[in-house]
């Protein structure tokens, strides 16, 4: 979650700005917690130390029974493996019902237009929410030269209407779901540091999917005949901008 007056809505920059994040309590921590220490370590250029004296030593509540599993994870561009996009598309593979998605920039390669389509083909509920306000313009008009061919395909997209939607989440039939930092974009997938919680059969999986079934409700839905009226001068840009999507 971004740090600044914006970001909290105590002044509009860029709409109404809609986040989603979750807490981590217990076992499940101490991942994150030798994630943060080993960037530390290397941005610090210093060997890799014992962390366990950082481990806590409190006693940590019992949790709920049948509660299901949480991994978290993290994603380096250092190490040559795509973390984010592998799970993110294992879980557009394991989609039977539905797929939900929130992301607030939507620049992706074939491989992952690809899999959205076939599961979309397949009979899956695929829905992704977009935002509506820009925070950055060619960002934003990259994202939308990217609605017609998923609509065509048959996935549903949304733009949150009152403003920035900046929630990276999916959800797959009540079961799956990830929250965390990674963006659908080339940046996020392969060049940045990022994290997140994975979680199978936990409360929260239901709670991500009831926040963005009510997100829906401020959303409005993208049609392919919009798509198919946007003005020439604008598809040229789109498609040139499109170019330089590794880029952004």
């Amino acid at each position: 979650i971004n740090l600044a007056d914006e970001y909290i809505n105590a002044y509009p920059k860029h709409g109404h700005w809609k986040d989603c994040g979750i807490m981590l309590k217990g076992d499940a921590v101490w991942s994150f917690t030798v994630a943060f220490l080993s960037m530390w370590d290397y941005l610090c250029g210093l060997p890799e130390n014992d962390y366990s004296r950082y481990r806590p030593t409190v006693h940590q509540a019992a949790r709920p029974e049948n509660d299901g599993f949480v991994q978290p994870f993290s994603d380096s561009p250092l190490d040559g493996e795509a973390v984010g996009e592998t799970v993110y598309l294992n879980l557009i593979n394991k989609a039977k019902q539905y797929l939900y998605i929130s992301t607030p920039y939507l620049i992706i390669d074939n491989e992952m237009v690809t899999a959205l389509s076939i599961a979309a083909k397949a009979g899956v509920d695929v829905r992704i929410t977009t935002p509506h306000v820009a925070d950055k313009w060619f960002v934003h008009a990259v994202t939308r030269a990217y609605y017609e061919q998923l609509l065509e395909a048959g996935v549903k997209i949304y733009e949150y209407t009152p403003g920035f939607i900046h929630a990276k989440t999916f959800v797959v039939d009540d079961e799956y779901a990830v929250v965390g930092s990674i963006n659908l974009d080339y940046r996020s997938l392969y060049l940045h540091f990022e994290c997140a919680a994975w979680l199978y059969g936990t409360q929260s999986v239901l709670a991500a999917r009831d926040d963005y079934q009510k997100t829906l409700e401020f959303c409005h839905q993208i049609t392919l005949e919009e798509c198919r009226q946007v003005k020439w001068y604008r598809r040229i840009g789109r498609a040139i901008l499109r170019a330089f999507a590794p880029l952004m």
